[in-house]
């Protein structure tokens, strides 16, 4: 969030207006946006993650000359962790529905009980 929220802040340093409302500033608010999006699309489509990630990380390094030393070194650092993670997470395997064909069932045969 900081990548989106600082170059639209008014600051006022010590009674002089800082505004930082530049073309960076629209870098940031397009930079952050995609960021957002592959975010959530990381969340919903787990299977794009290697994509996600890369473009993540890509958009983050991005960040750092466009956008104000990518959010004042905040969304750069979380960026770059983010989007690290992304590639190297792996979705947690399903368990198999049925027992393997070696175990022996523990159920008893029709008929008896």
């Amino acid at each position: 969030m900081p990548i989106l929220y600082w170059p639209y802040a008014n600051l006022d340093l010590g009674g002089i207006p800082l505004a930082m409302s530049t073309t960076s500033g629209a870098g940031a608010l397009i930079i952050g946006v995609l960021l957002i999006t592959l975010g959530l699309t990381l969340w919903y489509h787990p299977h794009l993650r290697m994509f996600a990630g890369v473009a993540a990380l890509l958009l983050t390094l991005l960040s750092f000359p466009v956008a104000n030393f990518g959010g004042l070194f905040l969304g750069l650092i979380t960026g770059l962790i983010g989007g690290s993670l992304a590639c190297s997470w792996t979705p947690v395997a399903a368990e198999p529905s049925t027992p393997p064909a070696d175990c022996p069932s523990t159920a008893a045969p029709a008929g008896e009980s």
